[in-house]
């Protein structure tokens, strides 16, 4: 299919602007919705398409202990961790439209804690792939759990989705909030307390 696809292109976007399998799909895509791939302003749109994709993606490629690397340290806190207000995009799976908003990301720590910005690290390899923001706040709190082993984590997630403000109900001000909680984070009602009050608190 691909290389047929590919045979229909104009010679000389074959030889740069959509030489690839993807490139050639979204040249194929702006014919199906009326447009004329070739004219000026579109040329160059697959492969900036098939460029943007692949920064998009690139989480599929990433392993949470590459991305963690030497950022576990040995130490004796043993109160709560909380990084507030991480900035996360990512690609519904439905639609590929984004979804974007803020992560939430806390845990008690074991003898053992993670360097700061790791955090936010560990939410792009998950945001930066096709998800739905349920299971994202899941596989956040689930490898942290697995790289830590913390005594719990916490996660929330508040995002905003295209999918529902640019098409559908077409709501602009509604906001998606799902949580994860994990360990003493779900067993300890103190603790789960003393997490959504920090993550409410201004």
């Amino acid at each position: 299919m691909e290389s047929g696809v590919l045979r229909t292109l104009p010679e000389r976007v074959e030889a740069g602007d959509a030489g690839s399998a993807m490139a050639a799909l979204v040249y194929r895509q702006l014919q199906l919705i009326g447009e004329d791939p070739a004219r000026p302003g579109l040329r160059r749109t697959p492969k900036r398409v098939e460029a943007a994709l692949s920064f998009l993606t690139r989480g599929y490629g990433q392993d949470v202990r590459e991305v963690v690397g030497n950022g576990v340290f040995e130490e004796s806190h043993e109160n709560m961790v909380l990084v507030r207000d991480i900035e996360l995009y990512s690609l519904c799976e439905h639609h590929l439209l984004p979804f974007f908003g803020r992560a939430h990301v806390a845990y008690i720590p074991d003898r053992r804690i993670l360097g700061l910005s790791k955090l936010p690290r560990i939410v792009d390899v998950f945001a930066r792939r096709l998800q739905v923001q349920e299971r994202l706040t899941d596989e956040i709190a689930d490898a942290i759990m697995d790289v830590l082993a913390p005594r719990g984590v916490g996660v929330v997630i508040e995002a905003q989705h295209l999918c529902m403000m640019m098409r559908g109900v077409e709501k602009q001000n509604s906001r998606t909030v799902t949580s994860a909680l994990r360990g003493v984070f779900r067993d300890c009602p103190m603790t789960r307390e003393e997490f959504l009050r920090l993550v409410h608190t201004n």
